[in-house]
């Protein structure tokens, strides 16, 4: 049995930033993450300005952006036989505009840089139970050849959006219905993508994005509704799932259709789902969830890495200036403040990310917005700051405990979110 301060579930974006963060401010933690790096995962793979400048406050952003693709400064849709374009809105931070990585890069880099800030890591480890004694947790997690038992007053679960978490309290929706999203990804070369260009794509029984990314490939990524999805295998007998969406979203999105026709698939295609976008909070006890395991919006605003950091970021916020000396239900306080302050940063853009997807997944819909994109392409310009790519990250949202003081963007700061405690000289 091994004490710590606190337990990381999950070594993605969400789960490593918190445990690095942690680890600056002095806490001792350990992270458990059941998948060996490098890893291919399901990912629109864009990180917003936003959260680029919370990479540059914790010293990575240089990290990032010499294996990033380009500057995404061009925003368009792709709906039938529309193609409209407008610029992307400058971000409010000193990074103005927001890049594309694959996540084998992304987690491998910020896992890395856990490491090396002391956070121990178990990998590839999986927890197996999570039980509350006396004021703490005990956590059991096992490797193919090994076990251990870990205990500390808290446990952030990071576990992502595919399977329930392990600490009592965290559920997932088990559910079958025609409505559910599935979500598909794939990397291709030679594609014909203006490279500083993020084109929406909507087309019927679902709607998807592509991005330049690392290396100069090009990011496809989408999200079918389930009924679609077994018409699209249907129209396409002997093909694999993957390939029977590309060939309808190539039959029915002219923008997409122009920019993949010459393209070469690097690798399989990834599948994963059902999604399930909006707020899980789950949070309770020295229990504390972060990223996908907390809540996502729909991927049509590519929003899903840059949530994911930020939530880590507010969390951390407010446990490091918490007493060290909080147990069990003490911390209920901080998870009411955490989720007041999630709740103001994201509830927006979960909630414009549920009406754009619910448009382009409709032909009527999504037909009617491209022709009033058309005539107003500012409008892109509008949805991308409603989605939350231009605006930093409100640290002070909700401080409602007098142990929890907020902190404001100041002059000083140029633009950059606010110096937390952890992160100062």
């Amino acid at each position: 049995m091994k004490r710590y301060d606190a337990i990381v579930i999950g070594g993605g974006p969400a789960g490593s930033m918190s445990a690095c963060l942690l680890a600056r401010a002095g806490w001792s933690v350990i992270l458990v993450e059941k998948t060996a790096f490098p890893r291919r995962k399901v990912c629109g793979e864009f990180i917003s300005a936003p959260a680029l400048a919370l990479l540059a406050r914790a010293g990575f952003a240089d990290d990032v952006l010499d294996v990033a693709g380009p500057e995404i400064r061009e925003l368009a849709v792709y709906a039938g036989e529309r193609i409209i374009t407008g610029p992307m809105p400058r971000g409010e931070t000193p990074i103005e505009y927001g890049r594309a990585l694959g996540r084998e890069h992304l987690d491998t880099l910020l896992l890395d840089r856990a490491r090396a800030g002391g956070v121990e890591i178990l990998q590839p480890w999986r927890v197996t139970a999570c039980r509350p004694i006396a004021d703490a947790y005990a956590v059991e997690a096992k490797s193919s050849s090994d076990a251990a038992e870990l205990v500390a007053p808290v446990v952030i679960d990071a576990h992502g959006s595919w399977e329930a978490g392990v600490y009592p309290g965290s559920t997932i929706r088990e559910r079958q219905a025609g409505s559910d999203l599935f979500a598909f990804k794939a990397h291709f070369s030679a594609g014909a993508l203006p490279t500083r260009r993020m084109p929406l794509l909507a087309f019927p029984g679902g709607y998807g994005g592509l991005v330049t990314s690392d290396g100069g490939r090009m990011s496809f990524s989408c999200c079918v509704r389930r009924d679609a999805l077994k018409a699209f295998r249907t129209a396409a007998p002997g093909s694999s799932a993957g390939n029977a969406v590309f060939a309808h979203v190539s039959r029915t999105c002219r923008g997409f259709r122009e920019a993949a026709e010459a393209a070469v698939r690097e690798g399989p295609w990834l599948a994963a789902g059902p999604l399930q976008p909006g707020i899980r909070f789950t949070s309770h006890d020295g229990c504390f969830a972060v990223g996908n395991a907390l809540g996502e919006a729909h991927p049509i605003v590519a929003e899903g890495i840059s949530m994911a950091l930020q939530s880590a970021w507010l969390l951390c916020e407010r446990l490091v200036a918490a007493p060290r000396s909080l147990r069990g239900s003490a911390w209920n306080a901080v998870a009411r403040d955490y989720e007041a302050a999630y709740r103001a940063n994201f509830a927006q853009r979960i909630a414009a990310s549920r009406a754009f997807a619910a448009a382009a997944m409709r032909p009527s819909a999504a037909g009617a917005v491209a022709h009033v994109l058309q005539g107003a392409p500012g409008l892109l310009a509008f949805g991308a700051r409603w989605a939350g790519k231009v605006a930093p990250l409100a640290f002070g949202s909700g401080c409602h405990s007098a142990a929890l003081r907020p902190v404001n963007v100041s002059e000083e700061n140029q633009g950059f979110p606010p110096k937390p405690p952890f992160l100062a000289p």
